[in-house]
Protein backbone atom coordinates (compact mmCIF):
# COMPACT_ATOMS: atom_id res chain seq x y z
CA UNK A 1 0.00 0.00 0.00
CA UNK A 2 1.32 3.20 -1.03
CA UNK A 3 -1.36 5.51 0.28
CA UNK A 4 -3.35 5.13 3.22
CA UNK A 5 -6.03 8.14 3.59
CA UNK A 6 -7.99 8.69 7.07
CA UNK A 7 -11.26 9.48 7.09
CA UNK A 8 -13.56 10.31 10.08
CA UNK A 9 -15.97 7.01 10.58
CA UNK A 10 -18.71 9.61 10.98
CA UNK A 11 -18.49 11.66 8.17
CA UNK A 12 -20.27 9.68 4.76
CA UNK A 13 -19.04 12.87 2.74
CA UNK A 14 -15.49 12.30 3.49
CA UNK A 15 -15.26 9.06 2.96
CA UNK A 16 -16.89 9.15 0.06
CA UNK A 17 -14.22 11.65 -1.33
CA UNK A 18 -11.89 9.12 -0.11
CA UNK A 19 -13.36 6.20 -2.26
CA UNK A 20 -12.50 8.90 -5.21
CA UNK A 21 -9.11 9.79 -4.08
CA UNK A 22 -7.25 7.08 -5.49
CA UNK A 23 -5.75 5.98 -2.54
CA UNK A 24 -4.68 2.79 -2.08
CA UNK A 25 -6.59 2.14 1.40
CA UNK A 26 -8.86 3.71 3.56
CA UNK A 27 -8.39 4.53 7.55
CA UNK A 28 -11.89 4.61 8.82
CA UNK A 29 -11.90 6.09 11.90
CA UNK A 30 -13.44 5.81 15.05
CA UNK A 31 -10.53 6.82 17.20
CA UNK A 32 -9.03 10.86 17.31
CA UNK A 33 -11.17 12.50 14.57
CA UNK A 34 -14.69 11.26 16.67
CA UNK A 35 -15.86 12.51 19.84
CA UNK A 36 -16.54 10.53 22.57
CA UNK A 37 -20.69 11.00 22.45
CA UNK A 38 -20.36 10.25 18.61
CA UNK A 39 -18.49 7.22 18.50
CA UNK A 40 -22.10 5.00 18.69
CA UNK A 41 -23.55 6.70 15.60
CA UNK A 42 -20.19 6.73 13.98
CA UNK A 43 -19.49 3.27 14.12
CA UNK A 44 -23.36 2.32 12.42
CA UNK A 45 -21.77 4.86 9.64
CA UNK A 46 -18.51 3.12 9.13
CA UNK A 47 -20.34 -0.05 8.86
CA UNK A 48 -22.58 0.95 6.03
CA UNK A 49 -19.51 2.34 4.54
CA UNK A 50 -18.02 -0.84 4.88
CA UNK A 51 -20.93 -2.27 3.14
CA UNK A 52 -21.52 -0.61 0.32
CA UNK A 53 -17.99 -0.38 -0.48
CA UNK A 54 -17.63 -4.26 -0.55
CA UNK A 55 -20.47 -3.72 -3.54
CA UNK A 56 -18.10 -1.75 -5.88
CA UNK A 57 -16.19 -3.79 -8.54
CA UNK A 58 -13.22 -2.12 -7.30
CA UNK A 59 -12.41 -0.55 -4.45
CA UNK A 60 -9.29 0.44 -1.72
CA UNK A 61 -8.51 -1.79 1.03
CA UNK A 62 -10.65 -0.87 4.19
CA UNK A 63 -8.67 -0.63 7.18
CA UNK A 64 -10.38 0.28 10.70
CA UNK A 65 -9.19 2.40 13.29
CA UNK A 66 -10.49 1.61 16.38
CA UNK A 67 -10.07 3.02 19.58
CA UNK A 68 -7.44 1.97 22.24
CA UNK A 69 -7.41 -1.33 24.11
CA UNK A 70 -7.23 0.88 27.36
CA UNK A 71 -9.64 2.60 26.41
CA UNK A 72 -12.81 -0.29 27.17
CA UNK A 73 -14.33 0.77 23.68
CA UNK A 74 -12.39 -1.51 21.37
CA UNK A 75 -15.40 -4.42 22.40
CA UNK A 76 -17.81 -2.26 21.08
CA UNK A 77 -15.79 -0.72 18.10
CA UNK A 78 -15.37 -4.86 16.74
CA UNK A 79 -18.82 -5.70 17.17
CA UNK A 80 -20.29 -3.10 14.60
CA UNK A 81 -17.65 -2.88 11.87
CA UNK A 82 -16.53 -6.85 12.27
CA UNK A 83 -20.20 -7.45 10.50
CA UNK A 84 -19.00 -5.67 7.48
CA UNK A 85 -15.88 -7.50 7.01
CA UNK A 86 -12.99 -4.70 6.83
CA UNK A 87 -9.49 -5.42 5.58
CA UNK A 88 -7.76 -4.76 8.73
CA UNK A 89 -7.63 -2.82 11.83
CA UNK A 90 -5.30 -0.56 12.80
CA UNK A 91 -4.72 -0.61 16.78
CA UNK A 92 -3.67 3.11 18.17
CA UNK A 93 -1.23 2.97 21.34
CA UNK A 94 -0.44 -0.35 20.46
CA UNK A 95 2.47 -1.47 23.11
CA UNK A 96 3.73 -4.64 21.91
CA UNK A 97 3.10 -8.35 20.21
CA UNK A 98 1.15 -8.73 23.57
CA UNK A 99 -1.34 -6.06 22.24
CA UNK A 100 -1.84 -7.84 19.02
CA UNK A 101 -2.52 -10.80 19.91
CA UNK A 102 -4.74 -9.58 22.48
CA UNK A 103 -6.59 -8.01 19.91
CA UNK A 104 -6.18 -11.07 16.96
CA UNK A 105 -8.24 -13.04 19.86
CA UNK A 106 -10.84 -10.46 19.78
CA UNK A 107 -11.04 -10.46 16.08
CA UNK A 108 -11.43 -14.41 15.71
CA UNK A 109 -14.40 -14.44 17.85
CA UNK A 110 -15.70 -12.11 15.02
CA UNK A 111 -14.94 -13.51 12.49
CA UNK A 112 -16.36 -16.66 13.63
CA UNK A 113 -19.82 -14.96 14.50
CA UNK A 114 -19.96 -13.17 10.96
CA UNK A 115 -19.00 -16.25 9.29
CA UNK A 116 -15.96 -14.62 7.95
CA UNK A 117 -12.60 -16.76 6.77
CA UNK A 118 -10.17 -17.42 9.57
CA UNK A 119 -7.42 -15.02 9.61
CA UNK A 120 -8.87 -12.72 6.85
CA UNK A 121 -8.63 -9.52 9.17
CA UNK A 122 -5.22 -8.41 9.51
CA UNK A 123 -3.88 -6.20 11.77
CA UNK A 124 -1.83 -3.35 11.67
CA UNK A 125 -0.38 -1.68 14.57
CA UNK A 126 0.79 2.25 15.41
CA UNK A 127 3.58 1.10 17.66
CA UNK A 128 5.36 4.25 18.40
CA UNK A 129 2.58 6.27 20.50
CA UNK A 130 3.66 5.89 24.28
CA UNK A 131 6.98 5.84 25.64
CA UNK A 132 6.27 1.90 26.81
CA UNK A 133 5.66 1.42 23.13
CA UNK A 134 8.66 2.10 22.13
CA UNK A 135 10.33 -0.15 24.62
CA UNK A 136 7.93 -3.16 23.14
CA UNK A 137 8.94 -2.85 19.45
CA UNK A 138 10.81 -5.73 19.33
CA UNK A 139 8.12 -8.26 20.55
CA UNK A 140 5.64 -8.21 17.10
CA UNK A 141 7.68 -10.66 14.86
CA UNK A 142 5.78 -13.91 15.60
CA UNK A 143 3.00 -11.69 17.77
CA UNK A 144 0.19 -12.84 15.28
CA UNK A 145 -0.43 -14.14 11.77
CA UNK A 146 -2.74 -11.08 11.56
CA UNK A 147 0.48 -8.71 11.28
CA UNK A 148 0.16 -7.08 8.32
CA UNK A 149 2.93 -3.86 8.57
CA UNK A 150 3.68 -1.26 11.54
CA UNK A 151 3.23 2.27 11.52
CA UNK A 152 4.31 4.87 13.98
CA UNK A 153 2.94 8.08 15.33
CA UNK A 154 5.03 11.75 16.71
CA UNK A 155 1.56 13.66 17.92
CA UNK A 156 0.64 10.84 20.62
CA UNK A 157 3.81 10.25 21.31
CA UNK A 158 4.83 14.20 22.18
CA UNK A 159 1.35 14.05 24.49
CA UNK A 160 2.64 11.41 26.46
CA UNK A 161 6.27 12.54 26.66
CA UNK A 162 5.30 16.35 28.08
CA UNK A 163 7.16 17.20 24.61
CA UNK A 164 6.19 21.23 23.74
CA UNK A 165 6.81 20.37 19.75
CA UNK A 166 7.84 17.28 17.99
CA UNK A 167 9.28 18.96 15.27
CA UNK A 168 12.62 21.56 14.82
CA UNK A 169 12.10 25.06 13.24
CA UNK A 170 12.80 23.71 10.14
CA UNK A 171 9.98 21.21 10.01
CA UNK A 172 12.15 17.87 11.03
CA UNK A 173 11.63 15.87 13.62
CA UNK A 174 13.64 16.05 16.84
CA UNK A 175 15.39 13.04 18.05
CA UNK A 176 13.46 11.73 19.89
CA UNK A 177 10.69 11.11 17.04
CA UNK A 178 13.49 10.18 14.81
CA UNK A 179 14.63 7.31 16.97
CA UNK A 180 10.74 6.21 16.91
CA UNK A 181 10.80 6.23 13.55
CA UNK A 182 13.93 4.22 12.74
CA UNK A 183 12.59 1.77 15.73
CA UNK A 184 9.76 0.92 13.49
CA UNK A 185 11.79 0.22 10.32
CA UNK A 186 13.68 -2.13 12.24
CA UNK A 187 10.87 -3.72 14.01
CA UNK A 188 8.63 -4.37 10.96
CA UNK A 189 11.90 -5.91 9.21
CA UNK A 190 12.16 -7.76 12.23
CA UNK A 191 8.52 -9.18 11.73
CA UNK A 192 8.71 -9.24 8.16
CA UNK A 193 5.91 -6.72 7.57
CA UNK A 194 5.64 -3.46 5.60
CA UNK A 195 6.93 -0.40 7.17
CA UNK A 196 4.51 2.88 6.76
CA UNK A 197 5.72 6.06 7.72
CA UNK A 198 3.09 8.25 9.69
CA UNK A 199 0.96 11.72 8.78
CA UNK A 200 2.49 14.62 7.31
CA UNK A 201 -0.18 17.28 9.44
CA UNK A 202 0.58 20.18 7.54
CA UNK A 203 -1.42 19.29 4.43
CA UNK A 204 -1.42 22.89 2.25
CA UNK A 205 2.33 22.05 2.19
CA UNK A 206 2.65 19.87 -0.52
CA UNK A 207 6.27 20.33 -0.58
CA UNK A 208 7.09 19.34 2.52
CA UNK A 209 4.96 16.00 2.50
CA UNK A 210 6.60 15.39 -0.67
CA UNK A 211 10.00 15.21 0.96
CA UNK A 212 8.64 13.24 3.66
CA UNK A 213 7.29 10.65 1.23
CA UNK A 214 10.90 10.51 -0.51
CA UNK A 215 13.08 10.04 2.81
CA UNK A 216 10.83 7.23 4.30
CA UNK A 217 11.19 5.73 0.96
CA UNK A 218 15.14 5.83 0.48
CA UNK A 219 15.05 4.52 4.39
CA UNK A 220 12.39 2.01 3.51
CA UNK A 221 9.35 2.49 4.22
CA UNK A 222 6.72 1.30 1.73
CA UNK A 223 3.96 3.68 2.20
CA UNK A 224 2.65 6.67 4.19
CA UNK A 225 -0.64 7.56 5.77
CA UNK A 226 -2.38 10.50 4.70
CA UNK A 227 -4.83 13.01 6.13
CA UNK A 228 -6.52 14.70 3.19
CA UNK A 229 -6.92 13.59 -0.43
CA UNK A 230 -4.68 16.10 -1.56
CA UNK A 231 -2.18 14.30 -0.67
CA UNK A 232 -2.77 10.75 -2.25
CA UNK A 233 -1.10 11.83 -5.41
CA UNK A 234 2.00 12.18 -4.05
CA UNK A 235 2.23 9.45 -2.23
CA UNK A 236 1.04 6.94 -5.05
CA UNK A 237 3.64 8.23 -7.23
CA UNK A 238 6.93 8.59 -4.79
CA UNK A 239 6.48 5.51 -3.92
CA UNK A 240 5.09 3.77 -6.99
CA UNK A 241 8.60 1.62 -8.63
CA UNK A 242 9.71 3.51 -11.40
CA UNK A 243 9.78 2.03 -15.09
CA UNK A 244 13.37 1.83 -15.08
CA UNK A 245 13.79 0.89 -11.26
CA UNK A 246 11.75 -2.10 -12.15
CA UNK A 247 13.39 -2.89 -15.56
CA UNK A 248 16.48 -3.26 -13.52
CA UNK A 249 15.30 -5.15 -10.72
CA UNK A 250 14.05 -7.67 -13.09
CA UNK A 251 17.41 -7.84 -14.70
CA UNK A 252 18.87 -8.40 -11.63
CA UNK A 253 16.43 -11.40 -10.56
CA UNK A 254 16.78 -13.07 -14.15
CA UNK A 255 20.96 -12.67 -13.81
CA UNK A 256 21.09 -14.71 -10.29
CA UNK A 257 18.44 -17.34 -11.47
CA UNK A 258 20.59 -18.08 -14.00
CA UNK A 259 23.74 -18.11 -12.57
CA UNK A 260 22.71 -20.09 -9.01
CA UNK A 261 26.23 -21.01 -8.14
CA UNK A 262 27.95 -16.80 -8.23
CA UNK A 263 27.68 -14.71 -5.26
CA UNK A 264 28.85 -11.65 -7.24
CA UNK A 265 27.75 -10.76 -10.44
CA UNK A 266 28.27 -7.88 -12.60
CA UNK A 267 25.20 -6.10 -14.52
CA UNK A 268 26.50 -3.09 -16.49
CA UNK A 269 29.54 -2.58 -15.11
CA UNK A 270 28.15 -2.46 -11.58
CA UNK A 271 29.02 -5.50 -8.66
CA UNK A 272 26.11 -7.32 -7.52
CA UNK A 273 25.87 -9.27 -4.19
CA UNK A 274 23.28 -11.10 -2.35
CA UNK A 275 21.56 -7.84 -0.67
CA UNK A 276 20.96 -6.19 -4.22
CA UNK A 277 19.15 -9.38 -5.32
CA UNK A 278 16.81 -8.87 -2.14
CA UNK A 279 16.07 -5.45 -2.59
CA UNK A 280 15.62 -6.47 -6.58
CA UNK A 281 13.19 -8.92 -5.27
CA UNK A 282 11.24 -6.40 -2.61
CA UNK A 283 10.34 -3.94 -5.31
CA UNK A 284 9.36 -6.62 -7.96
CA UNK A 285 7.25 -7.78 -5.03
CA UNK A 286 5.70 -4.41 -4.61
CA UNK A 287 5.39 -4.01 -8.11
CA UNK A 288 3.37 -6.84 -8.63
CA UNK A 289 0.44 -5.90 -5.61
CA UNK A 290 0.21 -2.61 -7.55
CA UNK A 291 -0.99 -4.57 -10.42
CA UNK A 292 -3.59 -7.11 -8.40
Amino acid sequence: MRSLLFVPGDSPKKQQKGLESGADALILDLEDSVALDAKPQAREIALAFLKAAHALPRRPRLIVRVNALSTGLTQADLDAVMQGAPDAIMLPKSEGGIDVGHLAARIAVREAENDLPDGATKIIPIATETGKGIFGLGSYAGASHRLDGLTWGAEDLSADLGAEANRLSDGSYADPYRLARSLTLFAAAAAQVDAIDTVFTNFRDDAGFRAECIAARRDGFTGKMAIHPAQVAAANEVFSPAPAELTKAEAIIALFAANPGLGVIGLDGEMLDRPHLVRAQRLKARADKLIE
